[in-house]
């Protein structure tokens, strides 16, 4: 993948990434990073943060902090801004997994919304406020995914609360389009990371077309470069004129038809045992590493 930005695009720039320190944010932390910016990163394990931090190039700071409690967000926020104030936020932090919605326990639908939905807006808000109160233009970017123009089946706390973050995009698009501040979101198709597609594929006998690459248009996953590129060029002001878009970076898959779970419905009972007991035992694993690097 061409490298189309130079190395200094962002040099002036401050960027806050939730769930900065696994995963896709940490990929998109580092692309950050090495185009110039001074990177935030956020999350709950001191250990993992500190880890990702280390292993990027630049001013890269931490902050332990559990976006679902706003109390948390505002102390966080202030606590950057005494290093210097956002520029720029990349909502990235998320939960999601497979499950028939009928077996959905309460815990297991807040353990999605409230990290997408409340914690993205606790955090938008929280940054918003001091930009208002400033003066100052800022760019919000939010990663969303296309379920948020199609819904998607096995996956409603996730399409729920993403589809929040969409609304929420348009909405102060228009409110705070006045201060200069912007808001954008992505919505990417497939491009995969160990710990997410366990969750979202995790027997090898059942693959759901919304996650087979044969699927997409242009016939592949999607690079993390080509994420990194689109939300370079959002947060870098190159594009100072585009508000309130939420862009799909999908191969053409969700126009294309088969970007949802609705295949899965020919899952037997016991096949979603097995997903479930998968989804359980990569979500131990995950506990556990990161209880071993605290």
């Amino acid at each position: 993948m061409t490298d189309v930005f130079k190395d200094d695009v962002l040099a002036g720039k401050s960027v806050l990434v939730t769930g900065g320190g696994s995963g896709l944010g940490r990929e998109i932390a580092g692309a950050l990073a090495r185009k110039g910016a001074v990177v935030h990163i956020c999350g709950r394990r001191e250990a993992v943060l500190a880890e990702a931090a280390a292993a990027m190039p630049g001013e890269v700071h931490a902050h332990v902090c559990d976006i679902r409690d706003a109390e948390q967000v505002d102390a966080m926020i202030d606590a950057i801004w005494k290093v210097g104030p956002l520029t720029g936020l990349l909502n990235n932090a998320a939960a999601n997994f497979i499950a028939p919605t009928k077996e959905l326990s309460p815990r297991g639908f807040r353990a999605v919304t409230s990290t997408v939905m409340d914690g993205s807006f606790h955090v938008t808000l929280a940054t918003g406020k001091r930009w208002i109160a400033e003066g100052l233009p800022g760019s919000v970017v939010s990663n969303l995914v296309t379920w948020v123009w199609t819904g998607s089946a096995y996956v409603v706390p996730s399409a729920m609360a993403k589809t929040a973050l969409h609304a929420m995009t348009m909405s102060l698009a228009v409110e705070w389009g006045r201060y200069g501040i912007r808001l954008n979101a992505t919505a990417p198709g497939p491009f995969p990371t160990e710990s997410a597609w366990e969750k979202l594929s995790p027997i090898p006998d059942v693959q759901s077309s919304a996650t087979r690459p044969e699927t997409v248009p242009l016939g592949r996953y999607g690079q993390m470069s080509e994420l990194e590129n689109l939300i370079i060029f959002l947060l870098s002001g190159g594009c100072d004129y585009l508000t309130g878009q939420t862009i799909a970076i999908d191969g053409g898959q969700h126009i294309a038809g088969p970007a949802t779970f609705a295949d899965l419905n020919q899952m037997t009972d016991e096949q979603w045992r097995a997903a479930r007991e998968a989804i359980q035992q990569s979500t131990a694993r995950d506990k556990a590493l990161r209880a071993t690097k605290d």
